[in-house]
């Protein structure tokens, strides 16, 4: 059976990708959705694009634009003078750095076309949509003036996370921002800041990310069961490492 698989962030933990994936028997079959931030906290990110590209090859993949994602692109082209390196060092890309310090010329480089080839968002055929971060327009993502905000959002998971279930759909007090689609998935930011390790839905969104960054565990969710498999928490499987902790 085809299955529509979103996954949430990864962080560099490719043993929890690998885990992960075999809980969850992914098959060729599986369409996989990543919902970003591939890269900075534990020690595997390259290792990770290398698994993603692979998978690439083998089944139908769609790869999100995270925010990690694009500070590793602009620190592997060289395009720096816009961002705070040692803020960059302490949000998880000194682990990254240390890794790309034994990568190749040639895998830099098809790492540089992979994190250029990321999509902003993905709106499926049942208007579902699928974003790293979120969107700020209040008629959506094809109004938005900022396209960055697409991968560092974080208003439209509060505005989620805050509003009263009480309150009807057609209220004029409504964020307008979530009638819009039937099902919005995103990661960036952790359920474990509201002391969650499991994929959370507040009003139409999903939030995937369940602080695998940290000492959470990374999660695969099946769009239409719900049905979800987990990882083991990250720092027991990179126990000698401190990820972003």
């Amino acid at each position: 059976m085809r299955r529509k698989l979103v996954i949430g962030d990864i962080h560099g933990g490719l043993r929890a990708l690998h885990q992960v994936m075999e809980r969850a028997k992914v098959s060729k079959d599986d369409t996989l959705i990543f919902l970003g931030d591939y890269v900075d906290g534990w020690s595997e990110s390259p290792q990770v694009i290398d698994c993603l590209l692979d998978l690439d090859s083998k089944q139908e993949c769609v790869f999100i634009r995270g925010n990690h994602d694009d500070l590793l692109l602009d620190w592997l082209t060289g395009n720096t003078k816009n961002f705070d390196e040692t803020m960059w060092y302490h949000h998880g890309g000194e682990a990254t750095v240390l890794a790309y310090a034994n990568v190749s010329e040639a895998t830099k480089q098809l790492h540089i076309d992979f994190l250029k080839s990321l999509k902003n968002y993905f709106l499926d055929d049942q208007n579902r949509l699928f974003i790293h971060a979120g969107f700020t327009n209040m008629n959506g993502i094809h109004y938005e003036y900022f396209p960055k905000l697409f991968y560092w959002d974080r208003t439209l998971w509060e505005t989620a996370l805050s509003l009263d279930k009480a309150l009807p759909k057609y209220s004029l007090h409504y964020p307008k921002r979530l009638t819009l689609y039937d099902e919005v998935y995103i990661g960036h930011t952790p359920v474990t800041r509201i002391n969650e390790t499991v994929p959370i839905q507040k009003a139409c969104v999903w939030n995937i990310d369940t602080g695998a960054a940290f000492k959470g565990p990374l999660t695969i969710l099946d769009v239409e069961t719900k049905e979800f498999w987990q990882s083991e928490p990250l720092n027991n499987l990179y126990f000698n490492e401190k990820g972003r902790n």
